[in-house]
């Protein structure tokens, strides 16, 4: 026999008290209390999945309740407000704060149970909501990369034969294929789960101070050094460092990364001793470091040394068999942050993202879903939303570059133009204009020193 669902209701007029009673008996579990005080002292006592409350009570009222509901239970229940006509405004404010719906009196036993009802089915959504996201939240972080294609299943079979081991990865593909999720599932997937999973972006970190970041310093190592520093190799110990863009690191600190992994310890700036660190490194790159070798950007040696386990993740337009499995999982997860009811994928829409090559991969996917999932208001993902126009050429107001400009003005005008459009962030514009970020620092400090206002 199903449980029937509980409800607390709130009023201080006992005749009110007892006509809702006697109105919800049969259907409902009910309890009854005469103000906010009187309403918490039950609710910590036994919980509730309804409260329905009148908005002024003298013994504490309506929006008091509310945010102490909101604020004190674990598992809150959802409030509906009863106002008289006079106080619409303070039931309107309160369904801003949370409250699910308002009554009116005086109100009918359909418009109640019409309420009631409305009310437990957002109650059930939002409970589906929670559960969902709990479980998607559990699903990347226990198995990480998803999809069914060749090469996922592979990945995935060989990152449970290196899990346990100790020996240095690289791991290497386009940008958004996924390799910190795959970094992720590596550390997730061996003894070290219960370590420190810590991360570094080589590339978003000056020269000038990655040495501290990754080593630390002590105390007056440095003008304004005021208290000693661990850095990220010492936060890491018995854990998993993860290298982000290993080939952006400046060959000066190559060498120093280089003796870390051979010595398996480092020295903070400004120590006198060495300091020994257990420590799983995991580095990626988006860039082939066999060519970077060749161009004198990156150390022979220290590429040796970190491509003891080689991984490559392959582009999302050579395994396009991931494509539906993603997209429903995108769906689900972003209908799950919205709280919106899970929307449905039409043929339509799904056979137009299988016909994209998505130079962005899995990441450019997951946004166009996002975007997508907000922007659609029925129960189908309306396939007006995933507009894949490529805009490569053009700037954010749609204008294309000026043909009379000559070809180094023609560069600079597009890198601070895409500079412009990802609000200052250095990564995703190198990444997007497929440079390294080092070139991109280096162009703009070049613009900078001839005057040129760089955006953010």
């Amino acid at each position: 026999m199903a449980k029937k669902p509980r409800i607390l209701v709130v009023d201080d007029e006992h005749t009110m008290r007892d006509f809702l009673t006697a109105s919800m008996v049969g259907k409902y579990q009910v309890r009854t209390a005469s103000d906010g005080k009187e309403a918490m002292e039950l609710l910590r006592r036994q919980p509730a999945d309804l409260v329905l409350s009148d908005v002024r009570m003298p013994g504490g009222d309506g929006l008091t309740l509310l945010a102490e509901i909101q604020q004190e239970l674990a598992d809150p229940p959802i409030v509906v407000m009863m106002t008289a006509f006079g106080t619409i405004k303070e039931a309107v404010e309160a369904t801003k704060r949370g409250a699910v719906d308002y009554l009116t009196k005086p109100f009918g036993l359909d418009q109640l149970e019409h309420t009631l009802k409305r009310a437990f089915e957002l109650r059930e959504l939002r409970d589906e909501n929670r559960s969902l996201r709990t479980s998607l939240k559990a699903h990347r972080e226990q198995h990480g990369l998803l999809g069914n294609s060749q090469a996922m299943v592979q990945m995935r079979e060989k990152i449970e034969m290196i899990a346990d081991s100790r020996g240095t990865v690289l791991l290497q593909g386009e940008s958004g294929t996924g390799k910190e999720v795959a970094a992720r599932a590596i550390h997730m997937a061996g003894g070290r789960r219960n370590g420190p999973f810590i991360r570094i972006n080589c590339a978003a970190i000056p020269e000038t101070l990655l040495e501290g970041e990754l080593f630390g310093h002590e105390r007056g190592a440095f003008t304004g050094a005021v208290q000693a520093r661990p850095g990220k190799f010492e936060l890491a110990d018995g854990g998993t460092l993860l290298l982000d863009e290993i080939s952006e690191m400046p060959l000066s600190m190559q060498a120093k990364l280089l003796r870390v992994i051979q010595e398996r310890e480092f020295m903070r700036l400004g120590a006198r001793e060495s300091t020994r660190c257990d420590v799983r490194i995991i580095a990626t790159s988006n860039r082939h470091l066999k060519e970077e070798i060749r161009a004198g950007n990156f150390r022979e040696d220290l590429f040796f040394r970190l491509n003891v386990i080689p991984l490559v993740i392959e582009p999302l337009r050579v395994r396009k068999d991931d494509i539906p499995l993603l997209v429903t999982h995108f769906v689900r997860l972003f209908c799950a942050e919205n709280g919106k009811p899970v929307m449905q994928v039409s043929e339509t829409a799904l056979q137009g993202l299988l016909a994209h090559d998505w130079p962005g991969n899995v990441r450019q996917l997951q946004n166009v879903v996002e975007r997508a999932v907000i922007m659609t208001t029925g129960a189908d993902l309306d396939p007006r939303q995933l507009d894949l126009q490529d805009e490569m050429n053009h700037d954010t107001d749609g204008e294309q570059l000026s043909e009379d400009l000559t070809i180094r003005e023609m560069e600079q005008e597009l890198i601070l133009r895409k500079l412009n459009r990802t609000g200052g962030n250095r990564t995703q514009a190198a990444t997007e204009l497929g440079i390294s970020v080092r070139t991109l620092r280096n162009k703009l400090h070049l613009y900078q020193e001839q005057g040129v206002s760089i955006p953010g």
